[in-house]
């Protein structure tokens, strides 16, 4: 069984952010980086298959800039065996298209039998990367799984629906799978896996070579909302009460003349 689990590096989201010179994006400097929350449970799914099947063989992608090998780096010592670097500095910059797109080229010909990706991204939170792929490689895909089995070939997950709901599904390889928090424990790399996952395969290789498709979208501006003034709470008797709202609505609003 050949397993791809993707991830994404994203900022800590306890960092005080600011917009970037560009006004598109956030400014990367002065951040501390760290594995997309989502994408922590969709590697250690694919490490728990992994190591069901035995022989299984685990490759985990991330696009990025250099920087993003460090938290490559842990996925490899939480157990997959190989890493595969798509190099792009501009990463942050391209819509879910984009990515989707270059994950497909990348495994088109490598024959995965299960895809893993995160849900989504804390920072962008489409939402999209994983449906987009698995219609790209023409492969089933299941979203927000948060149980995870298989068996004979087949796949068994249980999936979250709006308002609670939750549906069970039953699919077969190929398939892509996104995953929801709670699905597992993302496991601690230990010591001595730290230092088995320095000698494991990590290649890069140019992003922009696997990019077949056109942007379809872009960010015009960002900004942080504006500060909206305090709300008033009043206490007191009901009669007491409409007399002080009737004042500031007169006062503040001019709604009553």
């Amino acid at each position: 069984m050949k397993i791809l689990v993707c991830i994404k590096q994203v900022p800590d989201m306890e960092s005080k952010f600011k917009v970037n010179s560009e006004n598109t994006w956030y400014d990367s400097g002065d951040l501390a980086w760290r594995m997309n929350e989502y994408d922590e449970y969709a590697v250690e799914q694919a490490v728990q298959l992994k190591e069901q099947q035995g022989d299984a063989d685990l490759t985990v992608l991330c696009i990025g800039p250099d920087r993003v090998k460090e938290t490559m780096k842990k996925a490899l010592a939480m157990g997959c065996d190989r890493g595969a670097h798509l190099q792009d500095d501009e990463s942050h910059k391209r819509e879910p298209l984009e990515i989707a797109s270059i994950i497909a080229e990348y495994a088109r010909d490598k024959e995965f039998d299960v895809v893993f990706t995160g849900m989504q991204s804390q920072d962008r939170g489409s939402g999209q990367v994983g449906v987009l792929l698995g219609e790209i490689l023409d492969m089933s895909c299941v979203t927000t799984v948060i149980e995870f089995g298989f068996e004979a070939g087949e796949i068994k997950v249980k999936r979250e629906l709006e308002g609670g709901v939750k549906a069970k599904v039953k699919t077969t390889t190929p398939a892509v799978l996104t995953c929801q928090l709670g699905l597992n424990t993302p496991r601690y790399p230990t010591l001595p896996n730290i230092m088995k996952a320095k000698k494991k395969e990590l290649l890069s290789s140019p992003a922009a070579d696997l990019l077949k498709v056109d942007s379809r979208q872009n960010t015009q501006t960002m900004y942080f909302p504006e500060k909206k003034g305090v709300g008033l709470v009043l206490e007191g008797e009901i009669a007491d009460l409409t007399d002080e709202l009737i004042k500031i609505l007169k006062e503040k609003t001019g709604v009553l003349a």
